[in-house]
């Protein structure tokens, strides 16, 4: 007769349910190793991605401390070549009070100011003023009153640009990042006049530039690496040694090095007219420049590039060569058709390493890079310190941050991730 059996564990328990337990305490203990980490990512780069997407779009500056502003703009059609009714000007007047009080008023005309100059010293003189200007408006006219104080409260542009930042939630950010502007009149978005785009060009410039810093690592990463792999162990540990240097010396004094080695009057320049292959009054303009960005960052990241090329050309035999050439094939064919395409996955392991970091430099190229060599995050950088236009460097940060994502996405498509190894 057929009977049931089910595996039994020592202590009687279920051998399956045993098993699924002692997996879950796997797990949980794999977890815990790995939650430090997890945290740090958390911490350390989601979050604060979010927060920059968040401030590149949010409003509430505006929005929070002009309520009544905003209300009696609402039946004002901003297509409208007339200013506002005297509503309007009462409610400016009255939010305008409270925010001095708050020491708002100057926050509001820097957040204004952002869209239509003058306006933060606008905001700034009437909010020290507006005690006494509300008594006098009073006993006339808020509208007559504030175009008397100042005439640019008789801006149309203004009424427009305070109505379209009447939103908690706004495109402006990543319309300014894009070198796009909304006009209010016909309601449409259009590109700015091309001598005023400032940032579609400096993102193509920060492309260009970090594609050919990768190409100048690679050109000379290659043979580095090839001559360290096939050295050995001894003499190829001391070059490698030497390609790791750079790490051990700070990144400030590399940098400046290479002004004083690239100077117009510099170590360069000076060996090339004792040499005879320039004149002294043809000195080569080798800084503040892409030129200058190009050396500089090239010898900064070729550590990044010889690394996975030599880990990747380590673990080639050389036998592959051997065999290929005894079998007939010219040694420089054997290289290209058998040990190149060995080398393919530690290229694309150095080649996207080096294009990632390049793309996000900002150290290198403001201080040799001059008026044509700076990147994209140079601007990023001014705008969160020097000019404080943090939504504006939260948007050009964000559209940085896609468009990395956007190469790596087609890197993987045309190459594959799948390719890149590090040995």
């Amino acid at each position: 007769m057929a009977t049931d059996f089910t595996p039994l564990v020592a202590n009687g328990a279920q051998l399956k349910a045993a098993l699924r337990k002692n997996k879950a305490k796997q797990k949980r203990k794999a977890f815990l190793l790995v939650a430090p980490l997890l945290a740090f990512i958390l911490v350390g780069f989601c979050l604060p991605i979010l927060d920059m997407l968040s401030r590149s779009a949010e409003n509430q500056l505006i929005v929070k401390n002009l309520p009544r502003t905003i209300s009696a703009l609402g039946e004002w059609q901003a297509s409208s070549d007339n200013l506002p009714g005297e509503k309007a000007f009462i409610a400016i007047a009255e939010d305008l009070q409270i925010a001095q009080k708050l020491s708002r008023a100057t926050q509001l005309g820097q957040r204004i100011n952002y869209e239509l100059s003058g306006t933060a010293s606008l905001f700034r003189k009437s909010g020290r003023k507006i005690e006494n200007l509300i008594p006098l408006a009073k006993e006339s006219s808020y509208k007559e009153t504030l175009l008397n104080f100042d005439q640019k409260w008789g801006e149309v542009e203004l009424w427009r640009v305070i109505k379209r930042l009447s939103k908690p939630i706004i495109p402006d950010y990543y319309l300014a990042a894009l070198d796009l502007k909304r006009d209010m009149q016909s309601n449409s978005i259009d590109l700015l006049p091309s001598d005023e785009r400032i940032y579609l060009g400096l993102f193509a410039r920060t492309i260009l530039i970090s594609l050919s810093i990768t190409l100048m690592t690679l050109l000379l990463g290659f043979p580095i690496a090839l001559l360290i792999a096939r050295l050995p162990a001894r003499q190829g540990n001391l070059l490698l040694v030497l390609v790791l240097l750079p790490f051990w010396t700070s990144l400030l004094v590399r940098t400046t090095s290479w002004i004083v080695l690239l100077q117009q009057q510099g170590v360069v320049n000076d060996i090339l007219v004792a040499v005879g292959l320039i004149g002294d009054d043809a000195r080569l303009r080798m800084i503040y420049n892409t030129t200058g960005t190009v050396i500089a960052m090239t010898h900064i990241l070729l550590p990044f590039m010889v690394l996975p090329l030599y880990s990747v050309m380590k673990t080639i035999s050389p036998s592959y060569l051997r065999a290929a050439i005894s079998l007939g094939a010219h040694p420089i064919s054997a290289f290209w058709k058998v040990y190149f395409p060995n080398t393919i996955p530690g290229i694309g392991a150095g080649a996207i390493m080096v294009f990632v970091l390049a793309i996000g430099y900002y150290i290198t190229p403001e201080l040799v890079g001059g008026r044509t060599g700076v990147f994209i995050s140079n601007r990023i950088a001014y705008h969160i310190s020097s000019s404080l236009n943090w939504g504006l460097a939260a948007a050009l940060g964000a559209a940085l941050l896609v468009l990395v994502v956007t190469i790596y996405w087609l890197y993987d498509k045309i190459v594959g991730i799948d390719n890149i190894k590090l040995g």
